[in-house]
């Protein structure tokens, strides 16, 4: 995937986003089990498949039904594969890993068949209903969000997913606007931000951060990353391989920072009381990982991508996860910023 929309496993031939490495860091064996948590269009997921042998599995798992459709149009009659749509937040709740994963994969973001079609909402460059659920059975859409959301709370969400310095200016404008006529449409959004916002030496469209933001929000993406990232330590087998590849310093930072709680000591505290030893749960593989020059010419979308890989150890770590649960709703830490 991509925050701007990498397609996953088209059949034109063209790669998902650094696909050998991530196939080299998952180090897939014949009678393996590894479960991949964005299927999208299944590119990765082909690439695992075709190194299994017969008595490996192949779970997959994604909220969108779009791409479970395509999950059993092409993958169904083989019985190493396993579908199951939802979060892969929830991949312990699926009895298929109660046995353990040889490797688990996310590729976060949006995909390219989701913004390629306007009716989903994803896009401000095709206009639709203003949607952006990845599940679109689930949850409340954008408009219906923005329809009822204070400014406070739609600056919040402008600045905390997506660090838009006019998100004061944005929100204000959003809610004026809607009082005038209810804003469902992706080009009536875009066209609102775009006039609100300074002109200047823009070197992106200027509703691509609120745009980001908004569907952040409304897909609880970072809070169910942070779960993801757990349910994956707590069913991958010792060596067994975690690879996740995001698109922005957000999904980065969260993925960077669980791998290092749980591979590395703690810096100690005289005044804490002394604490067990600390036990490491993974080990660091790749660091972050960037696609090469040949493939972003070949992919501009690659160009924000970072691979990380890591490897779970026979200890399970000794530190609670501090950021669970903390993506899903504006955090009261994170005050309202922005331009006036």
């Amino acid at each position: 995937m991509t925050a701007g929309g990498e397609a996953r496993g088209a059949r034109s031939g063209h790669l998902p986003v650094l696909y050998a490495q991530v196939l080299d860091g998952l180090r897939v064996v014949g009678d393996g089990t590894y479960l991949d948590g964005t299927f999208g269009r299944g590119g990765h997921a082909r690439g695992v498949l075709e190194q299994l042998g017969p008595e490996g599995r192949l779970l997959v798992m994604d909220k969108d039904p779009d791409a479970i459709a395509v999950a059993e149009r092409e993958f169904g009659g083989d019985r190493r594969v396993s579908i199951f749509r939802g979060s892969f937040a929830r991949l312990a709740h699926w009895d298929a890993t109660d046995n353990g994963l040889d490797g688990v994969l996310f590729d976060l973001g949006v995909s390219s068949p989701q913004l390629d079609v306007a009716e989903r909402g994803f896009s401000f460059g095709k206009d639709g209903p203003l949607d952006m659920r990845m599940d679109p059975d689930s949850g409340q859409s954008a408009a219906q969000w923005l329809a009822s959301a204070s400014d406070r709370e739609i600056a919040d969400v402008l600045w905390t997913y997506g660090e838009e310095r006019q998100s004061r200016r944005i929100a204000r404008a959003i809610v004026a606007r809607r009082d005038e006529q209810p804003i469902t449409r992706t080009a009536q959004l875009a066209e609102l931000i775009a006039s609100v916002i300074p002109r200047g030496d823009q070197k992106i469209h200027p509703a691509t951060r609120s745009f980001q933001a908004i569907r952040i929000f409304i897909n609880r993406e970072l809070g169910d990353l942070q779960d993801g990232l757990d349910a994956a330590l707590s069913r991958l087998k010792p060596g067994g391989r975690l690879a996740v590849i995001s698109f922005h310093s957000l999904e980065d930072r969260i993925v960077k920072q669980f791998v290092n709680r749980h591979a590395k000591a703690p810096a100690g505290n005289r005044r804490m009381p002394e604490q067990a030893p600390f036990v490491p749960a993974l080990r660091d593989l790749s660091g972050a990982l960037k696609a090469d020059d040949a493939e972003t010419r070949d992919n501009p979308r690659a160009r924000s991508a970072v691979l990380r890989v890591s490897e779970k150890l026979a200890g399970e770590a000794t530190l609670p996860s501090v950021l669970s649960g903390a993506a899903g709703s504006v955090s009261a830490r994170q005050p309202s910023r922005g331009a006036a």
